[in-house]
């Protein structure tokens, strides 16, 4: 969802041919601004892959790959958008098919729809005995942060640790975005948790790990460092306590 011009793919496809040449990647998006649809789907065209997976519109109102199931999934929403006018169809799906739709478990605030992507992204994970699924979202403090318990956000946070998805919770420098100076968080979820992760949800704190951009781009002046992107990493890949990660029970 949120495909924007498909930068998020191609990055992901490359990083995952640099760890096994051999692998097949499959692309799939949608996009609702026509502009970064266009710039998306020219992108697969170039580089081979069938343009006819990234699709036109909103992913909210009408899921263009509803019956699919991916091994992973990526996605960057916009931050505090108002789903009011798309309201009608969402409150419609979370009605009528509950569980069994994308938005069964609540709706947040009218005000930010950052969770309805989450839930969508969920819906869409391979099953566990097909590989299972993961999902990468970035996304401000609201979805952690906001509705008291009972309220929208209260009962869609309580349905992922029930369901034990959530992995790790990162946290980024604030000032790396363009159109942002904000704090923002990698929320990490997998259907297939390791044994070692079964029930357990970990914090990592990354907002030291940033170096200045030489010039500044809109709000944009810092970038995770290769040196920063590793230490993240290896804080995630060894699971354990330090000063900048944090381990709890779900």
């Amino acid at each position: 969802p949120a495909a924007g011009t498909g930068g998020m793919l191609s990055i992901a496809e490359m990083e995952m041919k640099a760890l096994n040449p051999r692998s097949r990647v499959e692309l799939f998006g949608q996009e609702l601004n026509p502009e970064s649809f266009a710039i998306c789907k020219s992108d697969m065209l170039v580089t081979g892959h069938n343009p006819e997976n990234i699709v036109f519109g909103n992913t909210l109102t009408r899921d263009a790959h509803a019956g699919k199931r991916f091994h992973y999934m990526l996605s960057n929403p916009p931050y505090g958008v108002d789903w009011k006018k798309y309201a009608d169809p969402i409150k419609a799906e979370a009605a009528d098919e509950g569980m069994d739709g994308r938005f069964g478990a609540g709706l947040p605030r009218i005000s930010d729809g950052q969770l309805l992507f989450l839930q969508h992204m969920i819906d869409h994970m391979k099953p566990p005995h097909k590989g299972g699924g993961r999902v990468s979202i970035i996304m401000n403090g609201s979805p952690l942060f906001t509705g008291d318990a009972g309220s929208g956000e209260s009962e869609i946070r309580r349905w992922l640790l029930e369901n034990d998805w959530v992995e790790a919770i990162i946290q980024l420098p604030e000032q790396i975005f363009y159109n942002t100076g904000i704090g923002t968080y990698v929320w990490v979820l997998s259907n297939r948790k390791p044994d070692d992760r079964e029930g357990k949800i970990q914090l990592i704190d990354a907002r030291a790990r940033w170096e200045e951009l030489e010039q500044n781009r809109g709000d944009k002046r810092r970038r995770l460092g290769e040196d920063d992107i590793e230490a993240v990493v290896k804080d995630y890949g060894a699971f354990k306590e330090n000063d900048t990660s944090k381990i709890f029970d779900n």
